[in-house]
């Protein structure tokens, strides 16, 4: 549990510093990011490429990118 926990952050982390919206999330914002990005990236591309604590990493990180994307691009039209 805690090392999914750590995984998910850490994926969050990347995600949020591809997309250059890392600064503005904080931990628990990454770690939710990365576990729910896992989650829809595993369910779309699969379960391949190398895995740690049960995710595939790189579905993972492609996953968290595209929803810390989506998230951010709602919540700055939010806040206009």
């Amino acid at each position: 549990m805690i090392w999914s926990l750590i995984v998910g952050a850490v994926i969050g982390a990347i995600a949020g510093a591809i997309t250059n919206r890392g600064e503005s999330m904080g931990w628990i914002s990454n770690i939710i990011a990365g576990l729910i990005g896992s989650a829809i990236g595993q369910a779309l591309l699969g379960q391949w490429g190398p895995s740690l604590a049960g995710m595939a990493l790189i579905p993972s990180i492609i996953g968290a990118i595209v929803l810390v994307l989506i998230v951010s691009w709602f919540t700055s039209r939010t806040n206009k």
